[in-house]
């Protein structure tokens, strides 16, 4: 059982548990779409997943009687569904069968029995599923965010700021690389973390500076902010460059040159350096 049943208060509205043999995806996506109509409300959803067996389907029940909870299930086995039916309805707890109707809908529309497999959509899409959570982890990790993720990252993007570290860690993250950034900054130390993530993970951009330049004098000016400063300057930038160099040397971290590159060049340089390097690649999808 999800721990977040266990923090559920008197004052919230009741829990719905959304009961799965997989993932529970797409359950928990369709009671979301139907909490967004009863905006100013906070329904705790908590995902129950990989639920293949009658303790764990006792298990849930007990939670929602403690909670005065709803359970919305979407199991395919047509056992464990009965079963879970008929013990909540002994204890007066609410269910709702989101797959129940139509599989027996389908099963007589088309003379076929289903083969009962759960998680069988994910696995069948599970390129669809690998972009979505790679692309969630590219935006909660962007900037530097949660670095006790950083070992979970595919690969690690570091540079200075406007080196292009976020619209290429965005790109990467369609194609199903989970990746994190963190910037280098000029006032501070890199982090300590940096240097102790598996080695080879970690790619440095460089930018030729007087392209670096001008990518921050083009962010100034839609900033609206005017006049010289040590963010725009030329002497200060090519420090940085520099700066940047020698923490690349310290953490022997391979250097992508995107200087005057499309971001579909830079993405196959370092997809083509993280699949050298650990025998792993993704397919590109459209």
């Amino acid at each position: 059982m999800n721990a977040t049943s266990n923090n559920h208060q008197p004052d919230q509205p009741p829990p719905i548990y959304v009961v799965s043999g997989g993932m529970g995806a797409s359950g928990e996506r369709l009671v979301q779409t139907a909490l967004v109509q009863f905006p100013g409300l906070k329904v705790p959803v908590i995902t129950v997943p990989h639920v293949r067996r009658v303790d764990q389907v006792e298990d849930v029940i007990q939670q929602a009687i403690l909670t005065k909870g709803v359970i919305v299930h979407t199991l395919v086995d047509d056992n464990l569904r009965a079963i879970l039916i008929d013990k909540a309805k002994e204890q007066n707890v609410v269910t709702i069968d989101l797959m129940g109707p139509l599989l027996t809908h389908l099963t007589q529309e088309l003379g076929q029995t289903p083969i009962v497999h759960p998680g069988l959509y994910r696995q069948l899409n599970e390129a669809y599923f690998r972009r979505v959570e790679a692309m969630e982890f590219a935006i909660a990790h962007d900037d530097g965010k949660r670095p006790h993720d950083w070992p979970l990252a595919d690969m690690v993007l570091t540079g200075v700021s406007r080196v292009g570290k976020t619209p290429l860690s965005m790109y990467l993250s369609v194609q199903g690389w989970k990746v994190a950034n963190i910037p280098l900054i000029s006032e501070l130390p890199p982090p300590p973390a940096l240097f102790q993530l598996e080695p080879g993970r970690v790619i440095g951009l460089h930018l030729e500076p007087g392209q670096l330049l001008f990518h921050r004098q083009q962010r100034q000016r839609r900033l609206g902010a005017l006049g010289p400063s040590a963010y725009t300057d030329p002497a200060q930038i090519y420090e940085e460059v520099e700066a940047a160099r020698q923490v690349f040397r310290r953490g022997g971290f391979p250097i992508v040159d995107v200087t005057d590159k499309p971001i579909e060049t830079s993405a196959e340089e370092v997809s083509e350096l993280i699949a050298r390097r650990f025998k792993t690649s993704f397919i590109m999808m459209t």
